[in-house]
């Protein structure tokens, strides 16, 4: 028995964030079907990791680690997606969320565990209710409506979901689907940059951060190259749907985690 329990103390230490090796498979797990999802839909990797996360770990452990992860991802089908980019409308949502992200990182750096998870299981609940609504505008927003989605987005990615508003307001607009998923490619990377030395200055990235980068990124990458492909029978719809609900249900465990 001597042998076993080193190995699994071992085991134990070597894990960042001090998952237990059954949380780090969940994680695991995570990472590739938020890959796959964000692969086929352009949204929802940094929700669907950073619920997950909320069920076994500190959920804002994980946030300059989805950060990083979306960066490589945008990185990995620009070629594809660069001659559809909404160049107006991606530097709009950069100039709110230059001033969002300070916001939403000192409201949520200051809050316990607990606190923190119920807030960002709240904002995805809501976020996903909006996003299954299917609510439509009538014409295209102009851009200082951009730039306050910007504001949201900034504000939103201090717990690294700067993605699910500008997803749920690109959605509503008459916006050709090619061009709707490559500006978020876009956005994201510029996002990301500006959100990096804000995540070390607030204390958000360490050692661990590092380490489960360099696990998690060809999990994810795995996961995004086959829902890039569209491996899937259902349609991009009904598979945003899908992940709409599965989003929904993780971020209600977390809540229910955090009140009980």
């Amino acid at each position: 028995m001597a042998a076993p329990d080193a190995l699994s103390g071992l085991l134990g230490q070597a894990l960042p964030f001090g998952l237990s090796q059954g949380g780090a498979l969940w994680l695991a797990l995570a990472f590739f079907g938020a890959g796959l999802v964000r692969g086929y839909s352009g949204f929802g990797f940094s929700a669907l990791v950073v619920a997950a996360a909320g069920l076994v770990t500190h959920p804002l452990n994980l946030v300059a680690v989805v950060t990083a992860l979306e960066a490589a991802m945008s990185l990995q089908v620009w070629r594809r997606a660069r001659g559809a980019v909404d160049w107006p409308r991606v530097r709009q949502l950069m100039a709110g969320a230059v001033i969002g992200l300070p916001i939403g990182l000192w409201l949520l750096t200051g809050l316990s565990e607990d606190a923190a998870r119920a807030a960002i299981s709240g904002y995805v609940l809501a976020m996903c209710a909006v996003l299954w609504a299917g609510w439509r505008l009538p014409a295209m927003l102009g851009p200082g409506a951009t730039a306050g989605v910007g504001l949201l987005s900034g504000i939103s990615n201090g717990p690294g979901m700067g993605g699910l508003p500008v997803a749920a307001v690109f959605a509503a607009q008459p916006m050709p689907a090619a061009a709707f998923r490559a500006t978020l490619i876009a956005y994201f990377p510029l996002l990301d940059l500006y959100s990096a030395p804000l995540y070390v200055w607030h204390g958000l990235v360490s050692w661990d951060t590092l380490r489960a980068i360099f696990v998690a990124l060809p999990l994810a990458a795995l996961g995004n190259r086959i829902g890039g492909r569209h491996f899937f029978a259902t349609g991009p719809a009904e598979f945003r749907r899908f992940a709409i609900l599965l989003l929904a249900v993780l971020s209600a465990l977390g809540l229910g985690r955090a009140v009980l």
